[in-house]
């Protein structure tokens, strides 16, 4: 009785269906994103919180950075599904806009702002990296879900090749 040697498929050990290890360097990012998102949400809310307090006018930069931490986070929960990442690369991709006009925005005012004893100008400073390391982040994942969409749809089943997935 002769055995036949299964033939080489490009889904046969990585696909979203695969084993928890190929899946561990997805939730570490993701996990990763929300983390930094919270972060965002974080440094930048307390200028927000503080305008309100005091009764003044809060600016629109800062409620737009808010919103992308809130976007970031929520998605960043929602495509930590991996077959939602095959095809949540798109998406992937708006964050990482949203992320890069974050970036350039709050980069342009603090980057090159001298932070002599002003502890708020340093926290913005360090929020920009922050942004920074997001918008690397969410990049990733979309290479990653791009990569995922266009080499492994349209593949062949685990166990029995049979079936298109």
């Amino acid at each position: 009785m002769a055995f036949n040697r299964p033939k080489f498929s490009r889904s046969s050990s990585t696909s979203s269906s695969g084993s928890l290890l190929s899946k561990l360097p997805l939730w570490v990012l993701r996990f990763l994103q929300f983390v930094f998102a919270i972060t965002v949400i974080g440094l930048y809310a307390q200028d927000l919180r503080a305008a309100d307090k005091a009764g003044k006018y809060s600016d629109s930069k800062w409620g737009y950075a808010v919103a992308v931490g809130v976007i970031g986070a929520v998605s960043s929960l929602l495509l930590a599904w991996p077959r939602l990442t095959m095809w949540g690369w798109g998406w992937d991709l708006v964050v990482f806009i949203l992320f890069t006009a974050l970036f350039g925005l709050f980069g342009n005012l603090f980057i090159h702002e001298r932070a002599e004893g002003l502890r708020g100008v340093k926290r913005m400073k360090n929020a920009v990296w922050i942004d920074l390391i997001n918008m690397l982040l969410w990049f990733v994942t979309a290479i990653y879900g791009m990569i995922m969409f266009f080499f492994f749809r349209g593949s062949r089943s685990l166990h029995t090749g049979r079936a298109a997935v």
